[in-house]
């Protein structure tokens, strides 16, 4: 049987959607916040063009039917996030991390849970905010370490029907809120007992915005996606009631590990929006200038190797990330090879092919009189966030590589591990 990309008539359909949405309503975004100067005021700017992707459906579609939302499969919104990113990567990053913060809740979250917590996500309106809380000061990628010492330090604390939770945490997305107030709805790892390993202690917690005990520390100056907002942020005694946790105490490791897992495949769809858009801008150059030669650039052999070498880079990350999102589909989050190896090489790719476009451009690419600079420093977060690609992407693939009758074609054949 013939291998086919084709696009169901429902996926061509929410493409050109997401398509005319992003072209509707993301392309002055980054005109938007250049003059601005602090990361609030940045931030806040791109307020009503969340409100228009919320509006146009974006956020519910990255819930399931059965909580209220319209999601498909991870391969659906790998459509719709290249088409977003090709245009902005900023609000599109809110977007997503907020889908990001509500994966442990439609992963792991009771009926009840989900019923008290989800209906302002899937009502298409207002500008809702999630966010996991997981990275914490110092780094978090040995969060599973059962040394002592070691590992997470946030804590919450049992205290009759209720947990309280302090520690800090950074690198998390819009955490403050639009009105630095904080986010509507966290997912917070933290550790039940700190003396207990974390296999044994480590829950994630859903904790709506608290009246006290919430403090935003700071937020972080970042060189890409500049109206994206990133914060650290401090809970002191942040009281919330048990049937708040998710699962029980040791969950956590996996609840986070699924959580990523799923995400792991959209970061290839996001390199590829961002590849997307600096090889429209290097074509249109090529295709136009003449830098003072009698031919258009596209004409010079050295920036025809190079855009033919963009094209085939972005086009296998293009469908390597629908391989291993259909996969994961497919295989109900069992398998997620795929989705961590096109973490890794999506991610990387993508700032070797903006470069390659700045390389073709020449020194005008290093101005703000093109987009590619802008670019590069958005795509520069790719290998870093979500999981760096060194502490954390490549050691998961290494310790699946370890397991006991690991099959290296499993993933390749469409198989889950132990078929």
């Amino acid at each position: 049987m013939a291998i086919d990309f084709t696009l169901s008539p429902e996926q061509r359909e929410l493409q050109l959607h997401a398509r005319k949405v992003a072209e509707d309503v993301l392309s002055g975004v980054r005109e938007t916040v250049a003059g601005l100067g602090t990361p609030e005021e940045r931030f806040a700017a791109t307020r009503p063009v969340y409100r228009d992707l919320v509006r146009a459906g974006l956020l519910r579609k990255q819930v399931p039917p059965p909580f209220g939302g319209t999601m498909t499969g991870l391969l659906d919104l790998a459509l719709v996030a290249e088409e977003l990113w090709a245009v902005d990567a900023d609000v599109p990053l809110s977007l997503f991390s907020t889908g990001l913060g509500l994966m442990p809740l439609l992963m792991f979250g009771t009926p009840e849970q989900q019923e008290r917590f989800l209906p302002p996500f899937v009502s298409d309106e207002g500008e809702p905010l999630a966010a996991l809380a997981f990275s914490e000061p110092g780094g978090s990628a040995n969060f599973q370490s059962a040394h002592p010492g070691t590992g997470m330090n946030t804590v919450a604390r049992g205290d009759g029907d209720a947990w309280v939770i302090s520690g800090e945490k950074q690198f998390i997305p819009h955490a403050s809120g639009w009105d630095g107030e904080g986010a509507d709805l966290f997912a917070v790892a933290a550790r039940t007992d700190p003396d207990a390993p974390p296999q044994e202690s480590l829950a994630v917690f859903l904790v709506p915005r608290p009246e006290q005990g919430l403090t935003v520390l700071n937020s972080m100056e970042t060189i890409g996606h500049r109206g994206a907002l990133v914060s650290r942020i401090r809970f002191d005694e942040v009281r919330v009631p048990a049937a708040n946790m998710l699962g029980k105490p040791g969950d956590g490791i996996l609840v986070l590990e699924s959580a990523f897992g799923a995400t792991a495949g959209l970061v290839g769809a996001f390199a590829v929006g961002v590849m997307r858009a600096a090889f429209r801008t290097v074509l249109d150059f090529a295709r136009t200038e003449r830098r003072g030669g009698a031919v258009p650039v596209i004409e010079h052999q050295n920036v025809g190797t190079l855009l033919a070498d963009m094209k085939a880079r972005l086009e296998a990350c293009r469908y390597l990330t629908w391989k291993a999102c259909d996969h994961f589909d497919k295989t109900g989050g069992r398998e997620i090879e795929l989705s961590l190896a096109t973490k890794v090489f999506a991610s990387e790719t993508a700032v070797q092919v903006v470069y390659d476009a700045m390389r073709a451009v020449g020194a005008e690419a290093y101005t703000t009189a093109r987009p590619l600079a802008g670019l590069l420093q958005d795509a520069l977060a790719y290998p870093l966030f979500d999981g760096g690609n060194v502490g954390v992407r490549r050691p998961q693939l290494q310790r699946l590589f370890a397991q006991p009758g690991y099959d290296s074609l499993a993933a390749a054949e469409g198989r889950a591990p132990g078929e």
